[in-house]
């Protein structure tokens, strides 16, 4: 009983062990872009993807017939949304200059290519908020940090609000 029990953990561990060699890198991205800190020294991307690598172990076991690169996507959207709590202050980079729901639609929605509704389901939100928070995320960063988007008046395209000066 006992060396069955061995042999399963061993499994397990192996099997994570090449889940994590396959996803590590693109949760990082997605985790540096959410934390919009530099690639190279991004110490809040390393802690947001281990402890949702660490979730998503501890969960191994039941994630029978899921997709466990979904499930470690969304601890990393939870944590993430957990920690964006304390982290008010803009950051550098691209994304930056967004909220952090701004970043974490954005992120999810163009970078990971998860569906609306499912962004919307994981986040909680309706899928008109989270249509409008992608609009408004890509519209800044597309203007950039010129300013050149004022909130003067709005008009419906696609069945989102856009802000036009």
């Amino acid at each position: 009983m006992r060396e069955r029990q061995t042999v399963q953990l061993v499994r397990r561990a192996r099997d994570f062990e090449s889940f994590v060699a396959g996803a590590a890198g693109r949760l990082l991205h997605a985790a540096t872009l959410l934390t919009a800190e530099p690639a190279d020294d991004n110490p809040r991307a390393r802690r947001l993807l281990t402890a949702a690598l660490s979730r998503t172990y501890a969960a191994w076991d039941r994630l029978h017939g899921e997709d466990p690169y979904t499930y470690a996507r969304q601890q990393l959207a939870y944590r993430f949304l957990m920690m964006s709590w304390r982290l008010r202050e803009g950051r550098g980079g691209v994304l930056g200059m967004l909220s952090p729901q701004e970043r974490l639609v954005l992120v999810l929605r163009v970078h990971e290519s998860v569906a609306e509704e499912q962004t919307a389901a994981l986040l909680g939100l309706p899928m008109e908020r989270v249509r409008t928070l992608c609009f408004r995320a890509m519209s800044l960063v597309l203007a950039g940090e010129s300013g050149a988007l004022r909130l003067t008046s709005t008009e419906t395209v696609r069945g989102v609000e856009r802000v036009r000066p």
